[in-house]
């Protein structure tokens, strides 16, 4: 037997392990302080699924936030985000560094748009709406160069993180994402599946553009093997964790939870917010809903909630941009009312006259109770 063969496996993993550590660091490093210092850089960090897109781009908030103080994160993957819940499109602004890579951690964004779905394939020209919309947003209020001097006003970098859909439809809106925004940098993530890889260069660009005023950086994915079952698993179960997470925030910091059946039986006893049913405005973003028949099935689901007095945050998108998640317990037609749970704050909730349904699956257990929809809103109705 070789000298090398036996636990040579392990440890040869382990060195590929750092040398890939050092290799992102360095990538990250080159993004941050090699470049000028004016203008701030703006990066998409693109792949295929499962390659530690959203790893390598906290990594680089970090290194980041080490320069400029305030960095943007936009973050167009509606089905695994980092900060939100599933289902947005959002934009953040992040003044400190993250501790903890590996942690699932929600923060309230600068503002978002609520995409109702975590498969981007359900309506491509409306996720590249949002996303458009929020970056000519991030270039009017956070990319501005007249004040310098001012921390808080001055021009930022942006990390912008993609979804891991890199074939067909999911390629061409990419492409258009890259056009749109014209990065200064571009961090690809490639696997050792070559097939699942994205084209070579900067795809995106036309031959007669060229690609001189881009810096294109190839990286090595954090995993090589290919877990389609168990990566379908696990992103189902990290949307859970968001949304159990979301919502969590509707009860006490101090509420004694040790267990799954505290977490629902004190969600369970929250008084909800009452909305006056004829005040508001059901948008659908993905099909059309005629009449009442909307109220057939939006009790006992997850809604993103708004406001038509939203100004639009550019031309490229005119949707009201989203407060948040609400859960619609019970919708009582008589009394004009619906009963919504959501952390939203309730001088925001004033506010709220438009409610978009969604596909998001709501966890399980999480709104389990005794009672019926329909006992719950006959018994509503007599309070």
């Amino acid at each position: 037997m070789e000298r090398g063969e036996m636990g040579g496996g392990e440890g040869s993993e382990e060195a590929r392990g750092r040398e890939r550590e050092r290799e992102w660091e360095e990538a990250a490093e080159a993004v941050a302080y090699d470049s000028c210092t004016w203008p701030p850089p703006v990066v998409v960090v693109c792949g295929p699924g499962n390659s530690g897109k959203s790893a390598f781009a906290r990594l680089l908030l970090n290194t980041l936030l080490a320069r400029y103080k305030r960095v943007a994160y936009l973050d167009t993957d509606v089905g695994q985000p980092e900060f939100t819940p599933p289902g947005f499109v959002s934009l953040h602004v992040l003044e400190e560094q993250a501790k903890d890579l590996t942690m699932l951690y929600l923060r309230a964004p600068k503002r978002c748009f609520f995409f109702g779905d975590v498969a981007a394939h359900k309506n491509p020209k409306l996720l590249l709406s949002y996303i458009f919309g929020l970056y000519d947003y991030f270039l009017k209020e956070l990319y501005h160069f007249n004040e310098a001097d001012n921390p808080h006003k001055s021009a930022i970098p942006i990390v912008i993180n993609t979804s891991g859909w890199v074939k067909g439809i999911g390629l061409h809106v990419l492409s258009e994402i890259l056009r749109y925004v014209s990065p200064t940098d571009v961090i690809r993530l490639n696997t050792t599946a070559e097939g699942k890889n994205l084209p070579g260069g900067a795809f995106w660009l036309d031959a007669h553009e060229g690609n001189s005023q881009v810096n294109l950086v190839e990286i090595r994915a954090v995993q090589n093997s290919p877990r389609h079952l168990l990566v379908k698993k696990e992103a189902r179960i990290i949307r859970d964790l968001r949304l159990i997470a979301y919502f969590r925030q509707c009860l006490p910091r101090d509420f004694p939870i040790f267990s799954s059946e505290d977490l629902v039986q004190g969600i369970a006893a929250i008084d909800p917010f009452q909305l006056p049913l004829s005040k508001i405005q059901v948008i659908d973003l993905h099909s059309q809903i005629s009449g009442d028949s909307v109220y057939d099935f939006l009790a006992g689901t997850i809604v993103g909630i708004g406001s038509s007095s939203s100004v639009p945050l550019s031309t490229e998108c005119s949707s009201p941009w989203c407060m948040g998640l609400g859960f619609i317990k019970a919708i009582d037609i008589p009394g004009d009312c619906i009963h919504l749970i959501t952390p939203v704050s309730h001088q925001l909730l004033e506010n709220v006259d438009i409610i978009f349904p969604s596909c998001i699956a709501v966890p399980d257990g999480l709104f389990q109770v005794p009672d019926t929809v329909d006992d719950i809103t006959a018994r509503l109705r007599d309070l």
